[in-house]
């Protein structure tokens, strides 16, 4: 059993919904990076998304893209990423999940980048860029390491494109709970209670509902329809103003919201 499969059984036996953090390599360094890690899965984090920045981050909002460009000035790599996630994993045993664009994979060679990647301790694999008529490459590949691919649906996705991505998931199925970037948003206007009840009919893996959740209501809220709601823009904002102890907390009280 994946370590993810193993942290949703035990969500489940305990009657909890998960949280799942989000925060960028390299922002402001991988050295705080591995710092925030800790911290989140100290806090209560059940799985934590690193992602790896890319100079055309097109799912992402303003918060997550300017994280982005702060980690591409400091010079951070997919290599060293990948490192980084290496001395992760020595310190946290929480699923680690990598989010990155198809591009830096392609350029570091899928069979390379998901061999070093499982080496290193990742558990999971998220390419919001990627189409699911492509993806075969990557599903394989991935697999074949011990590592889930991940697949985002949105509220547009049709039941037959549903069917489709959710017959090959790894997992657990992330659903976008809008159509647009990331980023915090006082209110969800999409219908999550029939979104996540369709994606449902078509798989028995963990469903989380992320995009646009700001703070522990909001993710109490979210959590109604879900097995575990992603929280990336208010935690990363946080990151970039330097308020480490914030994030912390912000982990903490979302983690207590969903008990």
């Amino acid at each position: 059993m994946s370590r993810i499969a193993e942290r949703f059984r035990r969500l489940g036996e305990r009657g909890e919904k998960g949280l799942i953090t989000y925060l960028m390599a390299g922002d402001p360094d991988l050295t705080r990076t591995k710092e925030l890690v800790a911290r989140m899965a100290g806090a209560g984090a059940d799985i934590i998304e690193i992602g790896i920045p890319f100079s055309d981050p097109l799912a992402d909002g303003p918060v997550i893209q300017a994280a982005a460009n702060r980690a591409l000035a400091n010079g951070i790599t997919v290599r060293g990423v990948l490192q980084a996630v290496g001395q992760m994993r020595k310190e946290v045993d929480l699923p680690l999940v990598l989010m990155t664009y198809y591009n830096p994979v392609l350029q570091y060679g899928i069979e390379r980048f998901c061999r070093d990647a499982a080496e290193n301790g990742a558990d999971g694999l998220i390419v919001p860029d990627l189409p699911h008529e492509e993806s075969g490459p990557l599903r394989e590949c991935s697999s074949r390491c011990g590592i889930d691919l991940v697949p985002l649906v949105a509220p547009t996705s049709t039941p037959a494109r549903l069917a489709a991505i959710c017959g090959v998931a790894r997992g657990f199925i992330y659903c976008v709970s809008v159509t647009g970037v990331t980023g915090m948003r006082e209110k969800i206007e999409t219908d999550l209670r029939a979104f996540a009840g369709l994606v449902r009919r078509y798989t028995e893996l963990p469903v989380a509902i992320g995009f646009g959740v700001s703070g522990p209501d909001a993710a109490a809220r979210v959590a109604t329809y879900c097995d575990a709601v992603v929280v990336g823009s208010a935690l990363v904002r946080l990151i970039g103003r330097g308020a480490y102890e914030e994030v912390e907390k912000l982990t903490a009280s979302l983690k207590a919201a969903l008990l």
